[in-house]
């Protein structure tokens, strides 16, 4: 018995390599040849293609791509005691102390020459209820219209300036211009802070100030947006838990 488990064994081997052989003059007379045995991607190339890919950048001509920023609502008066309302986005902080602003402004604007007169103007935050005037004040020329009643909006006087407060905002600003840099296309003014306004619907039984409850809003690239949630506070990233 063991030894037909042998020879069967023997012949299992022989038909084996048989079929080898032929596959082998089969693969040989087809022309087709065998590659190298297929490697597994590296993961770390891979990854490197990725971010190559993910992070690939384009360059643009010189431009301003600072966003978004805000669009605020610019009060000024003449020295006749005209009104205008013009609406700014190149605004910021630029001191805490003293407290100073900025709004730049191109000099062919109606409210450009009310600014120089006088040197003062009030920054009034905007709102998503405001951000209809925001639109409106930015595209029409106060040399037309008085802004104002057509918007229906809510002239309020100021305490440290002429120029009137926007009742509907948040926030008012008074400035005094200290400075004019005349750059380019346009013209800063840079400002000392007078006065702030606040609403005193925004405030809590402590006093603390809540301006995300008015909704304001951003400017970017030609659209307005809101403000849709906190993604976190002063310092957070550094906080012990």
């Amino acid at each position: 018995m063991s030894g037909n488990r042998r020879n069967k064994g023997n012949q299992q081997k022989v038909s084996r390599s048989l079929v080898k052989q032929g596959e082998a003059a089969a693969v040989k007379g087809s022309g087709i040849r065998k590659g190298p045995k297929q490697r597994k991607p590296n993961q770390k190339n891979l990854n490197q293609k990725y971010q190559e890919v993910k992070y690939s950048k384009q360059e643009w001509k010189p431009g301003n791509m600072v966003y978004p920023v805000p669009a605020v609502l610019v009060t000024v008066r003449d020295r006749a005691g005209n009104d205008n309302i013009i609406t700014v986005a190149w605004t910021g902080t630029i001191c805490t102390n003293p407290p100073m602003v900025y709004i730049s402004v191109r000099p062919e604007r109606h409210s450009y020459h009310m600014i120089k007169e006088t040197g003062e103007f009030v920054i009034n935050l905007t709102t998503e209820q405001l951000v209809f005037a925001a639109d409106y004040c930015g595209v029409k020329s106060g040399r037309e219209i008085d802004k104002f009643q057509e918007l229906h909006l809510t002239r309020k006087a100021a305490s440290k300036v002429l120029a009137p407060l926007i009742g509907e905002s948040p926030v008012n600003i008074e400035c005094k211009v200290t400075e004019c840099l005349e750059l380019g296309s346009h013209h800063m003014f840079l400002a000392e802070v007078k006065a702030v306004q606040i609403s005193e619907s925004y405030l809590d039984a402590k006093g603390a100030f809540h301006l995300e409850k008015a909704k304001p809003i951003v400017y970017s690239h030609g659209e307005y947006f809101g403000l849709s949630q906190v993604l976190g506070t002063f310092g957070y990233s550094i906080r012990k838990k």
